[in-house]
């Protein structure tokens, strides 16, 4: 199989607050070449890259906000998210865990750092990632997972490190995670010196997040803590080195390719689409749920 190559190395932009909980850097799709189409179907990325919270009586977090769409998609680093959602949904995620919401025709859902967490404080590391639903699918039935770290499927590569796969498959291994589209998403724990290779189709829309560390990809690409590499849509494999112990979050997905009509917190087809949503939201169509 031919090598799939970095297209470009991206450093965190300033970062900014969402709500008081979540300091973040937008990579997609604030970043000049992750725009929404050029990433579909991965339409939104924030960072939380280590940030320390003061203990807190009152969590921070982002009160009560609909969506329409597509799904959210919230992996914990370091500390607490509780959330909760006008379909029923909730729960609280620790280190490792996952929460992957399907907002569909519209929920409204808050998030916030988990109570007792939030009472002590200490460093807080999250990615939230939005992942596009194809037309046919975009006003089906919200839904809820709730992915612990002990349900994700480990790939031990020896003393290179291990593979966690959250979505799609690593090597025949599949994640718990359900998807509308074909979605591959795994956390990479390299040991110093610690090598992994991956394939995934040369159409797919594929990238990295070092969380932890640095890495050299395909023995020429030095990547660094917190810094985003977007792969060429050529070739089909590439190899990731840890030059320290490193987590790499990789994330690799079919084009949906239909229109994105994208505005504030709904992101559908069409201006038509919008408007109905914003008219349904405005008549209590999404629920309740107190703030």
């Amino acid at each position: 199989m031919a090598t799939k190559k970095v297209e470009i190395v991206v450093s965190p932009r300033p970062a900014h607050f969402v709500g008081d909980g979540f300091r973040v850097h937008n990579f997609i799709p604030g970043v000049h070449g992750l725009d929404m189409k050029r990433m579909d179907p991965f339409i939104m990325l924030d960072y939380n890259s280590k940030f320390h919270f003061n203990g807190s009586e009152t969590p921070r977090g982002v009160g009560v906000h609909p969506h329409r769409g597509f799904e959210t998609v919230t992996i914990a680093y370091s500390g607490k998210v509780e959330h909760h959602d006008s379909a029923g949904g909730g729960g609280i995620i620790g280190e490792g865990d996952v929460q992957w919401m399907t907002a569909a025709k519209g929920v409204l859902h808050k998030e916030y750092h988990e109570t007792e967490w939030s009472k002590k404080g200490g460093i807080f590391q999250m990615v939230q990632l939005w992942v596009n639903l194809p037309a046919k699918d975009k006003m089906s039935h919200p839904k809820y997972q709730a992915i612990e770290n002990s349900s994700m499927e480990r790939v031990d590569l020896g003393e290179n490190g291990i593979i966690e796969v959250i979505a799609g498959e690593y090597q025949g291994h599949k994640g718990p995670a359900s998807t509308f589209t074909p979605v591959h998403m795994m956390n990479a724990k390299l040991k110093a010196g610690g090598k992994a290779e991956f394939t995934f189709p040369a159409s797919f829309n594929t990238a990295a997040l070092v969380i932890e560390g640095s890495i050299i990809v395909n023995g020429e690409e030095h990547v660094k803590t917190d810094h985003f590499a977007l792969f060429k849509n050529e070739g089909e494999t590439f190899t990731i080195e840890a030059k320290e112990d490193a987590i790499i979050l990789i994330i690799s997905g079919e084009p949906i390719n239909e229109p994105i009509y994208p505005h504030g917190p709904f992101v559908m087809n069409s201006r038509e689409e919008i408007m109905q949503a914003f008219e349904d939201f405005n008549t209590g169509k999404f629920g309740y749920l107190e703030d």
